[in-house]
């Protein structure tokens, strides 16, 4: 058996799930990995903590000798995570406002958006 280490594990491209809590803020989790979840007040924040909450999940594991599963993303290698998307002028300036509204980056509420249109 090889012995990974965390930085192996944190450096994989594990699928992050975002989505807007009734409450208010963000809820956040790793599907892979059965627990891990977070939260936050905006979007930013809460992919943040995610990443605080993978690693507390995963040296929780290390210690205690559960199996990691790997993300299925680590299989598929044939994305990149870019494609281009032309729009109107018009929609681009709201979409920008939005996010300036919402204290998010574009790129963050165009991806929580179009994960929400797709329902994840």
């Amino acid at each position: 058996m090889t012995s990974k280490t965390i930085d192996y594990y944190m450096g994989l491209p594990y699928r992050v799930v975002l989505h807007p809590s009734p409450e208010g803020g963000y809820a956040v989790s790793i599907p892979d990995l059965p627990g891990c979840l977070s939260q936050g007040q905006t979007a930013e924040e809460a992919l943040s903590n995610i990443e605080d909450a993978k690693k507390c999940w995963l040296e929780s594991a290390l210690e205690d000798g559960i199996e990691i599963p790997e993300p299925e993303a680590s299989v598929d290698t044939d994305y990149s995570g870019r494609f281009s998307v032309r729009v109107p002028k018009s929609l681009h300036k709201a979409l920008t406002q939005k996010a300036k509204d919402e204290n998010v980056s574009l790129n963050q509420l165009i991806i929580y958006h179009l994960s929400k249109g797709i329902g994840h």
